[in-house]
């Protein structure tokens, strides 16, 4: 198969590019390097790499005539900086509407992409959160220029699956809280966690499911890919201690959560367990303990955030 992926050398598009060539498909990847990173990436007969914006339709268009792409995987984001609008604009709104465009012009089999959580904004009505839940991008750039290109790609008519994510982690990544206490702790730095719980969900459990969607499974439309459950910010950093194999003289601190930030995050994944049969294997300690191993070879060069909540208010 050929498959085409948008930020191919980021946290989730590269391990779905060695799934991939792991098998023998074919895979072009388009990255801006803004947040991902050409060592993620290994030389492989099979893979073509190009640097470029996807907001720049002549280049994708180009890209499509001449790769021929069967399936697109549309894994390209901007939030390195919050306050960035212009470039989540850019990149969020624009390149994914140029993303769906061609994707109908070229005949695509089938569109994937990744939508966040905070679709729902950072206050949900419901918990778990189901996908009857209503559309509120309020709290960030990153949320709104996301929803904004999902909209678009239904719009387009292309056959696509949306998949709401729950937090991602594992190697390779770089955003959230288990890089930067990994970072902190590895420099004798304090810590503190908020009280607050959220869903997480283990990089290869992602792409387990998206290789089924790569494969045709799925009628079109929206799913939630999470855990079914939530684990409380302690319990992560709890995890992250163990796994780094620290002790520490006191405990860490627990702040209570801003009046802006939910107590806990949770989607609903059972129409995807139904849809999919698919249902998440790494449980959060094994899945932690990996992500260090690669953190304390790879280092953590720096983390991202796409919100403006509680850290930057202490």
């Amino acid at each position: 198969m050929k498959v085409l992926i948008t930020g191919g050398a980021g946290f989730i598009g590269s391990h779905l590019a060695d799934k991939l060539l792991e098998r023998e498909d074919e895979v072009l990847v388009i990255d801006n390097f803004a947040t991902g990173r050409k060592e993620n990436l290994s030389s492989h007969d099979n893979l073509q790499l190009v640097e470029g914006s996807i907001a720049d339709r002549d280049l994708v268009y180009s890209l499509f005539e001449r790769f021929k792409p069967e399936v697109v995987v549309h894994t390209a984001a901007s939030y390195k900086d919050p306050d960035n609008w212009e470039e989540d604009v850019k990149t969020n709104t624009l390149g994914g509407a140029i993303i769906a465009q061609a994707s109908l012009k070229y005949n695509i089999k089938r569109l994937i992409y990744y939508q966040t959580a905070l679709c729902y904004g950072v206050k949900p009505l419901e918990q778990p959160i189901t996908l009857n839940h209503p559309l509120r991008p309020l709290e960030s750039s990153y949320a709104i220029s996301k929803t904004a290109a999902e909209h678009y790609i239904a719009l387009s008519g292309v056959n696509f699956i949306s998949f709401r994510l729950a937090n991602v982690y594992g190697p390779r990544n770089l955003s959230g809280p288990i890089p930067t206490f990994f970072k902190r702790l590895s420099a004798g730095q304090k810590c503190f966690v908020m009280d607050t719980r959220r869903d997480f969900v283990y990089i290869d459990d992602l792409i387990d499911i998206s290789i089924r969607a790569i494969d045709g499974e799925g009628k079109s439309g929206y799913y939630h890919v999470s855990s079914g459950r939530d684990y409380s910010i302690k319990e992560l950093f709890d995890c992250v201690v163990e796994a780094m194999g620290i002790k520490l003289n006191e405990e860490v601190e627990v702040r209570p959560r801003n009046p802006d930030d939910a107590y806990t995050i949770l989607l609903d994944p059972s129409e995807t367990e139904k849809e999919f049969n698919w249902r998440p294997k790494v449980p959060l300690k094994e899945g932690i303990g990996k992500a260090i191993e690669w953190y304390k070879i790879h280092g953590v060069p720096g983390t991202y955030t796409h919100l403006r909540l509680s850290e930057e208010k202490k």
